[in-house]
């Protein structure tokens, strides 16, 4: 079957690659697995099974050369038992998948494959051993394919689940003895459910050689979550394999400020590895409907890129964290001067009062954030809202900083640190100075504080309320 690809290599060619390329081992795999620069890809024209059952061997080969543009080396990829063919896979979609192997390794991407998505049939053990070897066993000493998650997101509480896949692990281990083999959990079962299938996977002499933790929860908590996670597996490795935020939820550049959180917050506990969910988003009717998440609109917004293949932030914040190993807090836009839809702050107390960006009074570059004719309610002040690319961890120093400028101000106007805990419940806070009343220059406020007891994340808001005249802040700092 010929799907419009290069030829593979000549035999004389294959053979010398062989010659110079050690055979893979369990160990030299894992250690790609914990530092890889991953991401998880659908087309944004066919999502899910729809990937292969409308193979498009050019789009395909576009969207790798853009992940490999991000600065990423290794890409996941999932394979469905009704889209390849059931209990026998089908040649034409194992060539597929060969396919998608081949373009992959031409753009310098290695493969994670993630199998048994949409299946439940967990009586079969035997097809699924067998299933499983046919898909799998062009790659056992293939060095583009790098680890197999054996089934996406199972569920520790399914009594029939985990009996199938403790059956499954030890015949892979003999099929893919160099193989490293691992298994998700959603993110609503999290660290307790990591901790569950480990525990039952152990007790069944069963083990994986890494865990893959999706990580979908606050991403201000990230690294109290990713510590929980490490802890329920330990000491076995941790990746982040899915991670982020929908963008028909929040704005993109809180998608993107998402992303930056969990990657920092992610180097703080040591784990190598975050794979954003998803590349693209997905069009119109690109999921297919016997998905229970066709119906769900967030789930058609996590992309990088929009589904015209446009860029969002979040694909400067992927491509700034892959390619130069850092995490700005300068992309948390704290002059103001992103574009519309790109900035990660948000309104707090909109019934009060709602700043806007402007550009009429600046203190650098071309806009700030004005106040004008606000008011309080038992919510209390209006503002601005963001929190920092930089985990929180309690006893740590912070201080943050702007610059408010008043004309006929009245009200309070100040600047707040605002802790919270693990689940989300607000400890206290710390404030600034306030500016004057009237007419005033840049004024800095500033406020410095150590994070309390218990504190797993801080949000700086910037407020201005009761405010009859107009305030303009900027030039914000927070570390």
């Amino acid at each position: 079957m010929t799907l419009g690809l290069p030829a593979l290599s000549s035999p004389s060619a294959a053979k010398t690659a062989a010659m110079t390329v050690p055979a893979p081992t369990t160990a030299s795999r894992l250690a790609e697995v914990k530092t890889a620069k991953s991401m998880n890809y659908y087309p944004s024209d066919a999502g899910w099974s729809a990937m292969w059952t409308g193979f498009d061997a050019a789009r395909i080969d576009a969207d790798l050369a853009k992940i490999a543009q991000l600065g990423a080396d290794n890409v996941r990829v999932i394979v469905f038992p009704q889209a390849f063919g059931w209990p026998a896979p089908k040649p034409e979609n194992t060539e597929k998948l060969r396919k998608f192997v081949s373009i992959a390794d031409a753009h310098g991407l290695t493969v994670k494959i993630t199998l048994f998505d949409w299946w439940s049939a967990y009586n079969e053990v035997g097809n699924s051993v067998n299933w499983a070897r046919t898909i799998l066993a062009p790659y056992a000493g293939d060095p583009r394919v790098i680890a197999v998650e054996l089934k996406n997101e199972i569920q520790p509480g399914d009594t029939a689940a985990v009996g199938w896949v403790r059956k499954l692990i030890p015949e892979m281990r003999k099929a893919l003895p160099a193989m490293p083999l691992t298994l998700s959990v959603d993110g609503g079962v999290g660290a307790a459910g990591l901790e569950r299938l480990r525990s039952q996977l152990q007790a069944a002499g069963a083990p994986l050689d890494y865990y893959d933790f999706h990580f979908y929860g606050s991403s201000e908590r990230a690294l109290a979550e990713i510590r929980k996670a490490q802890a329920a597996v330990a000491p076995d490795p941790v990746v982040i394999g899915e991670t982020g935020v929908s963008s028909a939820v929040v704005s993109e550049g809180e998608q993107g400020a998402y992303l930056a959180r969990v990657f920092r917050a992610a180097a703080e506990a040591g784990v190598g590895s975050v794979s954003p969910w998803t590349l693209n988003d997905f069009a119109n009717g690109a999921i297919p409907a016997n998905s229970s998440v066709s119906a769900m609109p967030a789930q058609y917004k996590f992309g990088l890129y929009r589904a015209d293949g446009s860029a969002k932030f979040a694909a400067t914040v992927v491509r700034t964290v892959w390619t130069t190993g850092t995490v700005p807090n300068s992309l948390l836009n704290l002059g103001f001067e992103a574009a519309a839809g790109e900035s990660p702050w948000r309104a707090g107390n909109t019934d009060a009062g709602t700043a806007v960006m402007a550009g009429d009074v600046v203190r650098n570059g071309a806009r700030s954030a004005r106040f004008s004719g606000t008011t309080r309610t038992a919510a209390g002040l209006p503002s601005l809202i963001t929190s920092p690319i930089t985990p929180v961890q309690a006893g740590y120093r912070w201080r943050a900083e702007a610059y408010a400028r008043g004309v006929n101000a009245t009200g309070t106007t100040e600047i707040a640190l605002s802790w919270f805990d693990v689940n989300g419940r607000w400890i206290s806070q710390n404030l600034s100075n306030r500016l004057p009343a009237g007419n005033s220059g840049w004024t800095k406020l500033s406020v410095e504080a150590v994070a309390p007891a218990g504190a797993t994340s801080v949000q700086l808001h910037l407020k201005s309320g009761d405010n009859t005249g107009t305030v303009w802040f900027d030039d914000v700092a927070i570390s």
